[in-house]
């Protein structure tokens, strides 16, 4: 059994994943969102789960925030609420696809007036970073075509540099612009932000505070997104990760259920780049972002949220245990199985011993989500809360039917 060393102890100690306040309410996909006992409702109580899932497991001590549907009169009364029980504020999340304007796209819609507002509402979640002390503005596009000819592919991609650059400039200091891009839905012809390499051109255009944002879900069957990561980490250009499972396309299920040795092997380009002897790389692998980015329809909300974190937490912990030495002489050497072995091997390790000694150490529950179902916190909330009314897709606001 792999015992606690203090190496390992203070690279456990470090890992953080951001938790989505979206996670915590009533949301699913296009089709129906059913409504959950205790579901948060308003972003208080989004903040009350996700510091619950911090207090059990010790390293989600951040919640990213979506706006509009976070939206309050006082944002800097919302961080100190925040840090009152435990959590800090993370990445803001600007909504530029869910009006009925932005039918034809946001930033790169053909009528310059909905351009302009697209990006003006980018520019006030800059202004809700400033309050709320966030480093990071997350940024997704819905925007694109779905019929040859509908627009101009190149106006489109002007369109979208001249957009992110102005929100760039914007930006505080210390402050970071991530990128994220998907290859379909809901356009399914042309999308303007279609890939990775779409989105590291428009960062390297627009300057240093633009990295680019990976989400598990975006991409075709079978790509691998771990040299992906590999290629933006050594290009100094990885700014954070939406983590979420998917089997078709973008599912949004709980991280690491579809292709736990992906996250793995993730997470392995991760370490490795966190000790690499080029200082952009390194310094690159210590200030990714690692946030979840899911909807759970059918499961109950925190307990979901818990397993996505210990799931990271898991796939973290074996990536410490790769032999580096026996790794890196099978390479040297073309020894093609030894080298695989090398991950397989670590891959395999059964780490929850490791991870309830860890935990032991630092004061927390040995089993987070025993601790929570035993807490009695689900119930609690459900008696609180009561049931808010569900309806198709992402709700901008809820109704309480029931308490």
């Amino acid at each position: 059994m792999t015992r606690l060393t203090a190496p390992l102890d203070a690279a456990l100690s470090r890992q953080r994943i951001e938790t989505p306040s979206w996670g915590y309410g009533n949301s699913g996909t296009r089709f129906k969102t059913f409504a959950a006992p205790g579901a948060a409702r308003d972003v208080s109580e989004k903040i009350d789960d996700a510091a619950e899932v911090h207090r059990l497991t010790g390293i989600a001590p951040s919640v990213a925030l979506h706006i509009p549907w976070d939206e309050v009169d006082d944002y800097a009364a919302l961080g100190q609420y925040a840090r009152e029980r435990g959590v800090s504020i993370g990445a803001i999340n600007p909504n530029v696809f869910q009006d009925d304007v932005y039918r034809l796209g946001s930033v790169t819609h053909p009528d310059e007036a909905v351009r302009e507002q697209a990006v003006s509402h980018l520019l006030d979640c800059v202004e809700v970073m400033r309050q709320t002390g966030s480093r990071d503005l997350s940024l997704w596009f819905a925007d694109g075509t779905n019929y040859a000819g509908q627009d101009d592919l190149r106006r489109r991609k002007h369109a979208m540099r001249a957009a992110l650059k102005r929100v760039h400039d914007a930006l505080p200091d210390g402050g970071r612009m991530l990128v994220e891009y998907k290859l379909f839905e809901p356009a399914f012809y042309a999308t303007d932000l279609f890939d990775w390499g779409a989105a590291y051109a428009h960062c390297v255009a627009i300057g240093e505070k633009a990295q680019v944002l990976v989400d598990l879900g975006h991409h075709a069957q079978g790509v691998n997104i771990e040299q992906i990561v590999a290629f933006l980490l050594d290009e100094g250009r990885l700014g954070g990760f939406h983590f979420n499972a998917r089997r078709y396309a973008d599912d949004d299920l709980i991280v690491g259920t579809g292709n736990p040795f992906e996250l793995f092997c993730i997470y392995a380009e991760l370490v490795a780049a966190g000790h690499a002897d080029d200082q952009i790389t390194r310094r690159t692998a210590q200030n990714v972002a690692y946030m979840i980015d899911q909807s759970h329809n059918i499961e109950p909300k925190v307990e979901a949220m818990l397993q996505s974190v210990l799931n990271c937490q898991d796939a973290y912990a074996k990536a410490l245990l790769i032999d580096r030495d026996a790794l890196r002489a099978a390479q040297q050497a073309g020894d093609v199985l030894a080298a695989h072995r090398a991950l397989t091997d670590a891959f395999r390790t059964d780490v929850r011993p490791l991870l309830a000694e860890w935990r032991d150490v630092h004061g927390l529950p040995s089993d987070p989500i025993a601790a929570h179902r035993a807490s009695g916190y689900q119930a609690t909330v459900a008696r609180e809360r009561g049931t808010a009314q569900g309806g198709g897709g992402y709700p901008v606001r809820e109704k309480t039917l029931t308490r």
